[in-house]
């Protein structure tokens, strides 16, 4: 075997070959991963210099040195004085003052139907009429029975006059004449009974005629003509619920009885009734009734405040938000509610300083809305508060205003010169990394020909 001596020597190549393959791809790892940070690494400037940010602060603007934290971007506030009224929320619900239910006084059959479904009426409006008919024969029945035993009254009247005559001339005897005067008081009794009968008669035609008993707007139809209908329907003819005025239903907690009160001692309360989303006034009226005891369940007194409702914009049983203005705080220091913030000793503010930091500062919080809350103390008109951003910042902390930031954006986007893939400055090119590039590429092919 001549060969054989040489199959060391191959299986020695084999593995240097193979280490150099792995030496290749450690250092294209390296190379990698050097490239890939050193792109996104800050400019070092040129030789000397030393990058600092506004202020004299660190590297890129950091304060303490490079690798500090970034002053937190807030959003300010002034604090200023204005009169806040005192409101009372609470979610209300649409009441109609009036809800009937028009169901007919006589049975008959509908002959006609005079409305349509959603309509507006006034009150003494025809609705409906039942067949008239049979209540006039009935009056006329009461009527002729009347006339009867009038002219029956009127017959034993005189002959009562011409008894009491005879009597006087001792030509009959008393006890003709008691018994004419009882056939007399006996026909009076009949004949009032024929005019009530003639009375229930002429008001059962008139019930005949189905009128509005109140105005407004008349619900979905429940019948139609030609149906047999009687005072026993539950449905009735129609439903008809009054909208103006109308009333608003709401609950009042028990420890503010005491201002309505106060305050309906004083005058009239106003009301005003807001949408869902608290952004529209729907109407406003005035605070009318209190209940006259409190619900042991929940701790509340329910109230009642009237609107004209002249738009239509309150509708029965919807749900409204009401607000009653109690009174009004003149010259109280107001911020925005997203400024007040809460922590284990109570309520405090941000405080901008003079030094561009913030100072916490404990304060009394008063009346708040959706918008902005009263301070009642441990704030002075004219300081500046946080109001974004407060979430990342801690007494003491520095901070850089919002609109600072925005405002200097382009300026620094107009002085600062292009970077390439490799962070160094200079004009895009064909090697997409500026002058540099080209550059470096000549001193490699120096190195290579001195060599």
């Amino acid at each position: 075997m001549p060969d054989a001596p040489h199959l060391p020597s191959i299986a020695g190549r084999r593995r240097w070959l193979g280490t150099l393959i792995a030496i290749a791809l450690l250092a294209l790892l390296g190379a990698l991963a050097w490239y890939l940070t050193s792109r996104s690494a800050p400019n070092p400037g040129p030789p000397g210099a030393t990058a600092r940010g506004p202020g004299g602060a660190g590297p890129a603007g950091r304060p303490g040195g490079f690798g500090g934290p970034l002053p937190s971007t807030v959003a300010l506030a002034t604090a200023r004085k204005a009169d806040v009224p005192v409101l009372l929320d609470s979610l209300g619900t649409v009441t109609p003052v009036a809800t009937v239910t028009v169901r007919p006084q006589v049975s008959g059959v509908l002959t006609r139907v005079l409305f349509t479904e959603g309509q507006m009426v006034a009150r003494g409006q025809l609705l409906a009429q039942i067949d008239p008919r049979p209540f006039e024969l009935a009056l006329m029945q009461a009527s002729g029975t009347r006339q009867r035993d009038e002219a029956q009254l009127q017959n034993a009247q005189l002959t009562l006059e011409r008894y009491r005559t005879l009597l006087q001339q001792d030509s009959i005897a008393r006890q003709d004449v008691d018994t004419q005067a009882a056939l007399v008081k006996q026909l009076e009794g009949t004949v009032m009974t024929d005019r009530a009968n003639e009375g229930t008669a002429r008001l059962n035609l008139g019930y005949t005629r189905i009128v509005a008993p109140v105005a407004g707007r008349v619900g979905l139809r429940t019948v139609d003509a030609g149906n047999l209908v009687g005072t026993s329907d539950a449905n009735g003819v129609a439903v008809i619920t009054q909208l103006t005025p109308i009333d608003v239903e709401f609950t009042v907690a028990q420890d503010r009885v005491h201002e309505v009160l106060q305050r309906l001692a004083a005058g009239t309360l106003p009301a005003r009734a807001l949408d869902s989303t608290r952004s529209t006034v729907l109407d406003e009226g005035r605070f009318s009734a209190l209940d006259n005891q409190i619900d042991t369940t929940t701790g509340t007194v329910k109230g009642k405040a009237r609107f004209a409702n002249t738009k239509g914009l309150l509708f029965p049983n919807q749900f409204v938000n009401l607000q009653l203005e109690l009174n009004t705080i003149t010259g109280a220091v107001v911020v925005p509610l997203t400024a007040l913030r809460n922590g284990p000793k109570g309520d405090f503010v941000y405080v901008l300083e003079p030094d561009k930091t913030v100072r916490q500062r404990s304060v009394k919080r008063g009346q708040a809305s959706a918008e902005r809350v009263v301070i009642a103390s441990g704030l002075s008109e004219g300081e500046q508060v946080v109001t974004e951003g407060a979430d990342r910042l801690k007494d003491g902390a520095s901070v850089q205003l919002a609109a600072d930031v925005a405002a200097s954006a382009p300026a620094r986007a107009g002085s600062r010169p292009w970077r390439g893939a490799s962070g160094s400055p200079g004009a895009a090119g064909a090697w997409g990394g500026g002058a540099s590039r080209p550059r470096r590429a000549e001193r490699t092919a120096s190195a290579a020909a001195g060599s």
